[in-house]
């Protein structure tokens, strides 16, 4: 598959470029226009990460995006997929999507898909994996509750990376460690330790309109709600949000408790080897993804 550089889309000529050589602005005016919530600022944390491309027309302006982040030599998640309304029943989603894929021929894929873009994705040889609820709202702290038994919480700083890393690619099924290292020092973060050991961990840092919950990674509902819960403590009275493809349970209870209610939904989907294939072989006292770093992040 060759997509080509440039393409003629409803009267005009659009160009691909590389996602580093537009303005922010452009990027965030993209966002808005589809109702996303996106700041400048998570846009440069997105391109920090990972490599992208968008469409230009003519005068250089911005009407499409599409971004891919690798984790390890053969697993890649794909996201930030915009075309602006004008272009949407244009091919322009999908031709952004041909040039991505022939970036990453090697590699095994997940996206967290819109409803508006499964079908999209579908043709492209995606398959269907879970449902991710996107859970937010104004934070209402939760009651106290004691730490799990034999566990001690505390707060992560920059030593602990190399512990989150192992930890969240047994929960993950990939290698984070550099998307971690991003995240560490521009988050809040708690771990759940026990035996010197940290088993569980999140992280919170500020996103779209407020301040966003992930990811976390833990082998227990019990683990994960333990270190959410000073998030929701601190964020009391502001806007929060959390990711999760956690349908019922306790975990997914606290989360109403504290006002995150479900606002909306987007599919996990993935082509090549199925990116929740650890997440279906999880039993208990292994680490799965409780929450999300972000639909593009996995």
């Amino acid at each position: 598959m060759v997509a080509g550089k440039s393409r003629l889309v409803d009267s005009f000529e659009m160009r691909i470029a590389d996602i580093n050589t537009v303005d922010l602005e452009q990027l965030h005016a993209l966002s808005i226009g589809v109702g996303w919530p996106h700041r400048a600022d998570d846009w440069q944390f997105a391109r920090e990460l990972g490599k992208g491309v968008v469409a230009l027309d003519e005068v250089g302006r911005v009407l499409g995006s599409a971004m891919w982040f690798p984790y390890g030599e053969d697993f890649a998640t794909i996201g930030l997929v915009i075309t602006s309304p004008r272009l949407q029943a244009q091919g322009a989603g999908q031709w952004l999507m041909d040039h991505v894929l022939t970036q990453v021929p090697q590699c095994n894929l997940g996206l967290n898909a819109t409803r508006a873009a499964r079908r999209l994705y579908r043709s492209l040889d995606f398959t269907t994996e879970a449902v991710v609820s996107q859970c937010q709202g104004e934070a209402i702290s939760a009651p106290p509750a004691e730490t799990p038994p034999g566990a001690e919480l505390r707060a992560l700083d920059i030593s602990d990376l190399a512990a989150i890393a192992a930890l969240d690619k047994e929960a993950f099924g990939a290698d984070r460690t550099a998307l971690l290292s991003r995240i560490l020092p521009s988050s809040s973060g708690f771990g759940l330790v026990r035996n010197g050991k940290i088993e569980a961990f999140s992280f919170c840092r500020r996103f779209g309109r407020g301040q966003v919950i992930g990811p976390v990674a833990a082998a227990s509902d019990a683990d994960a709600i333990a270190v959410i819960r000073p998030h929701v403590a601190e964020h009391a009275g502001k806007f929060l949000r959390l990711d999760t493809r956690e349908k019922s349970g306790a975990f997914s209870d606290f989360l109403s408790r504290c006002g995150l209610s479900v606002f909306d939904t987007v599919t996990t989907m993935s082509r090549g080897r199925p990116w929740l294939a650890v997440r279906d072989r999880h039993t208990a006292g292994t680490p799965k993804i409780y929450a999300l770093a972000g639909h593009a992040l996995g």
